[in-house]
């Protein structure tokens, strides 16, 4: 057995082939961060940057006390693989080790062992040795990996002496022959045999035991080995002339020769071209004749192989196991939003992949995963209208990632699953960033992370728990890291570029207006947005939230137009209200203003419809606004108000003729005069309207039906307005909002969607008229649940307990958006302006910006060195001293004997070293109370210095 030595050479820290793939998988959900606004991304991101990192940090402390054996086989034989034994110990922290070995030839093999203090790893590595002759490893190496696999410690190790492969024994080979030498009858020549005793001579390693006299060696303490002889005629003798055929099939037939008379343990001679063997017997001497056939010329030549083209080892059940269960987690939001049939689809193909590893199933056909990855595609663009946007693109990447776990078959597609699932988990944010979101994906980043952990050494066990515990700790070392980063690392204002996350509208405001719009949205109690007031909140008839404006109608819709022009005026009237607004994914342009925006936010825009308007964000997004009392388009393009004066030819007579009896009135009194005649007619507030004729639509709801929803209102209201000769146009948006005591702000849902009229009066510009409340005044003065139940109440129903509770927990969801959600460039800058460091690249920022993450850096390093040391207090004082002396302790090295080594190494320590050993010796044996020889034991630890005196 070779001696246990320490890995030789200069180590070299790089990245595995996975921890680049990790690398290059946080730098595209970087990217992707950046491009969306995905506050939660960036901490996602900046987590799994905190672990790449610490995952290297205690890669060189573990590999200093780590020694290596490698034993070559005893025997090779060509055509089989030849088996080097390997065997990892340290004295210090729990190591894994991977060792690899290549031959001249290309073949390549490797093995990852677990080492820990009082308990080697130990492996074999197969090398084919597919020819006789020398078998050359032309590299040996190690390589200390961290608990992912995310990095590894190289090191080279000392090349084994090249192995010796013996001809391949030829397979039911005949007999050896008997040949007879010359010598007859009495007297005859004798040779060397097993019949008679010939005398003793001394031991000769390779001798038979059997041979041996163990009678004298008892006696006398010397090993003699019996000779004996028999006569000539009996031996056998090997000769190259008795075999047939190529060489290599020649030297076959001798090796079975050899053994089988090695075996029956006959003597025999070998005659090779130029090797003459004499005759003999014994271990020894078929070794003899066995390195003799296997180094006769000319030796064969190996085939080279090429790299990459060695057989990958298969894919082990439990690593699998814990990566497919990994995968479920990961892909459990998707249940609630993809079609049921998708889910079940993306989950079966996990559990038949499940299953695989504990029953002989039969692998999928790569044609029926393709068939179903095909229909599976064509099935979600024909249900999302396309696989590039987000509801879309999520579904099939699900569908991928489980086809390709259906037909994994090496641990390199396994951690490529890994590194799919940590992408999908990251996808859910553009769906949802609430405090549920992050704590699923921090679970997902957990049991990802314990599942590459397992990839590492798949034969470590089927445990997840150590997997599970160590990716935990990594997690929490990196938390400062991410930390940092997410407060400090630049965030840029605008997309990378324009690239629509298309999925259905979290709004529920349309691009127009028909019958029923607004009713359905009536009974949707999800939160459209936020609003966070500086001061105080506006009173209830003032909380209109404009959003589109609708313009064009054509009888049956209203639809929005864009008519070109000069921008209308804007006179501020009164005092203005500062405010954030929250809102939810959407993919429409409109920021839900109160009237009239007089500040918006970087990006936005007013359009000449008094609409403010942004980029669509399919994530929830933050903005500040400021919004003021005003008199709008005073000025108002004439083009634009002769359009507002259209109506449909021969639509809706009856309704025309009343609005043509109020034109010889005052602006100001035909919009009284309709008021009026909404109040006086008996009409009635109701989310369940009959259904009206496309055709007279109008008509049929003023003077037949009488009951309706806001938009009924809204547009018949601004029909008689343009039929009595006034401009007259629909705003959507949204009215009211609840006030939660929680937080003291508004939320706004999707229920409080609403529809008024815009009449524009001389002097005076655009007025706002809401029929609505003229029918269920309670509309305005409470909320819809009120006013559908007590049309003209003057205040809203008081919550109930679940109600309270609703508003609490949606007092912690506003929070979350504010500091974390909505933490955003502008929010960045405050904060830094706030604490005197500058714009984001300057001096002051970036040397905060260093100090801060070797800051995060320390107690995570601090506590991987603490981990690395030995948990006995003697234990960790030597321990200590091997890493001042940088000088590594060998496995089963006594202590006197290795402070004896150090010495030599540094003598000028000696002192200091004798008083080591002397403490050591007193703490670990001495009957009294060893803490105060402990303490001595630590401060003559502390004495020894590496380089110049010891104190």
């Amino acid at each position: 057995m070779a001696a246990p030595t320490p890995p030789t050479g200069t180590p070299s820290l790089r990245p595995t082939r996975f921890g680049l793939a990790f690398l290059g998988l946080i730098v595209l959900t970087l990217i992707g961060c950046v491009n969306y606004s995905l506050s939660l991304g960036y901490g996602l991101t900046f987590l799994l940057g905190g672990v790449w990192i610490m995952t290297a940090a205690p890669l060189a402390r573990a590999a200093r006390g780590l020694t290596l054996t490698l034993d070559p086989p005893p025997v090779a034989v060509a055509g089989t693989p030849a088996r080097f034994a390997v065997q990892a110990q340290t004295s210090g922290a729990a190591v894994t080790v991977r060792v690899r070995l290549r031959s001249a030839a290309g073949d390549r093999a490797q093995v990852t062992l677990q080492a820990s203090a009082g308990q080697p790893g130990q492996g074999g590595l197969d090398l084919p040795a597919r020819v006789r002759g020398p078998l050359p490893v032309a590299a040996a190496g190690a390589a200390v990996l961290d608990p992912l696999g995310l990095w590894e410690l190289r090191q080279p190790l000392p090349l084994p002496a090249p192995l010796l492969v013996f001809p391949a024994p030829e397979p039911g080979a005949p007999l050896p022959p008997v040949r007879v030498r010359a010598g007859e009858g009495e007297g005859r020549a004798r040779q060397p045999g097993n019949e008679d005793f010939a005398g003793l001579r001394p031991y000769t390693p390779g001798d038979s035991p059997r041979q041996i006299s163990w009678r004298h060696a008892a006696r006398t303490g010397q090993l003699l080995t019996r000779e004996t002889d028999a006569p000539q005629g009996l031996a056998r003798h090997l000769d190259w002339a008795d075999t047939t055929g190529d060489p290599e099939a020649r030297l076959s037939r001798l090796s079975a020769w050899v053994q089988t008379l090695r075996a029956q343990d006959i003597p025999f001679s070998l005659s090779i071209p130029g090797t003459e063997l004499p005759l003999g017997s014994g271990e020894g001497h078929a070794q003899s004749a066995l390195v003799a056939l296997a180094r006769q010329a000319p030796l064969p030549t190996a085939p080279v192989i090429k790299a990459g083209t060695a057989a990958a080892p298969g894919v082990e059940g439990a690593a699998l196991r814990a990566t497919l269960l990994a995968l479920g987690v990961a892909a459990l939001p998707l249940v609630l939003r993809v079609p049921v049939w998708a889910s079940a689809l993306t989950l079966g193909l996990l559990a038949y992949a499940a299953a695989r590893t504990r029953r002989p199933l039969p692998p999928a056909p790569a044609w029926l995963l393709g068939v179903l990855a095909g229909l599976g595609g064509v099935a979600l663009h024909a249900h999302y209208g396309t696989l590039l946007g987000r509801d879309g693109g999520t579904a099939i990447l699900a569908l991928l990632i489980a086809l390709k776990a259906a037909e994994t078959r090496t641990p390199r597609d396994g951690r490529l699953l890994v590194l799919l699932g940590l992408f999908l988990t990251a996808t859910h944010f553009f769906h949802d960033q609430g405090p549920l979101t992050a704590l699923h994906a921090l679970l997902s980043v957990a049991v990802l992370m314990a599942a590459s952990a397992a990839w590492v050494a798949p034969e470590g066990g089927a445990d997840p728990r150590p997997q599970l515990r160590a990716a935990l700790r990594l997690m929490g070392l990196a938390a400062p890291v991410a930390l940092t980063l997410f407060l400090l690392f630049p965030r840029p204002d605008g997309p990378l570029w324009t690239l629509p996350l298309q999925g259905p509208s979290q709004t529920g405001l349309a691009n127009e207006i028909t019958a029923g719009e607004f009713s359905d949205l009536a009974q949707d109690d999800r939160v459209a947005f936020r609003a966070d007031f500086a001061g105080d909140v506006p009173p209830p008839d003032s909380r209109y939230w404009r959003g589109p404006v609708f313009e064009a109608y054509d009888g049956v819709r209203w639809t929005q137009v864009r008519v070109p022009g000069p921008v209308p005026s804007v006179q501020p009237t009164g005092k203005g209200w500062t405010y954030s607004l929250t809102l939810e994914p959407t993919q429409t342009p409109w920021l839900l203003a109160l009237d009239a925006p007089v500040r918006l936010p970087p990006g936005a825009v007013l359009t000449s419809a008094f609409q403010a308007a942004a980029r669509p964000s399919g994530t929830r997004r933050r903005y500040l606004l400021e919004s003021q009392p005003a008199r709008l388009g005073v000025s108002e393009d004439r083009e634009r108000l002769t359009f507002d004066l259209q109506l449909p030819a021969g639509q809706s007579p009856r309704a025309r003729a009343l609005a043509a009896s109020w034109q010889g009135l005052a602006p100001a009194a035909r919009v009284d005069a309709a008021l009026a005649f909404l109040r006086r007619g008996g009409f009635t507030y109701t989310l369940s309207p009959p259904t009206l004729p496309e055709a007279n639509r109008v008509d049929a709801f003023l003077f037949g039906s009488r009951t309706g929803f806001c938009e009924h209102y809204a547009s018949a209201f601004t029909f008689l307005m343009r039929a009595a000769g006034l401009p007259a146009r629909i705003v959507g948006g949204y009215l009211g909002g609840q006030v939660n005591p929680a937080g003291g702000y508004l939320i706004v849902r999707q229920q409080d969607a609403h529809a008024w009229t815009e009449v524009w009066l001389p002097g005076q510009g655009w007025v706002r008229v809401d029929p609505t409340s003229h029918v269920a005044p309670a509309r305005v003065n409470a909320d819809l649940r009120t006013a559908l139940t007590r049309p003209q109440a003057t205040a809203a129903l008081a919550p109930g307990p679940a109600a309270q509770l609703r508003l609490r927990l949606d007092a912690v969801q506003n929070r979350w958006n504010d500091w974390v959600v909505g933490y955003d460039g502008a929010q960045q800058r405050d904060l830094l302006g706030r604490v005197g460091l500058g714009e984001v690249g300057s001096g002051p920022y970036l040397l905060v910006l260093a100090l801060l993450l070797g800051a995060a850096l320390l107690p995570g390093l601090l506590v991987l060195r603490a981990q690395g040391r030995p948990r006995d207090p003697a234990a960790r004082a030597l321990h200590d001293l091997a890493t001042r002396l940088r000088l590594p302790r060998g496995p089963g090295e006594t202590v006197t004997v290795y402070l004896e080594r150090a010495a030599a190494q540094v003598p000028h320590a000696q002192e200091a070293l004798d008083e080591v050993r002397a403490a050591y010796h007193r703490a670990r044996y001495a009957p009294e109370d060893p803490a105060p020889h402990l303490r001595a034991l630590q401060a003559a630890v502390r004495r020894v210095r590496r380089r110049g005196r010891a104190r």
